[in-house]
């Protein structure tokens, strides 16, 4: 299992990768409770920092002026 501060530097995809193989590895049910234990410990850590990196991405997201393309406050006042 990686630790949490390997967790949190793997990117989205190998995240996402990562939790899609643990789910399928629960999911066929052969495996000790104490490991399936610790990968769903694994899982939850991986989901918070998918959820995380999905938030970050759509704030960045809300705030790119598309006319600068330029990160800048997002206003809804300033819209055409």
């Amino acid at each position: 299992m990686p630790a949490k501060k390997e967790t949190e530097t793997l990117s989205f995809e190998a995240s996402l990768e990562r939790l899609e193989s643990l789910i399928e590895a629960m999911e066929n049910g052969d495996i000790p409770l104490a490991d399936l234990v610790a990968k769903f410990e694994e899982g939850s850590k991986l989901l918070k920092t998918c959820q995380s990196q999905l938030k970050q991405a759509e704030l960045k997201i809300e705030q790119l002026n598309l006319k600068t393309g330029k990160l800048e406050d997002f206003d809804l006042s300033s819209e055409d």
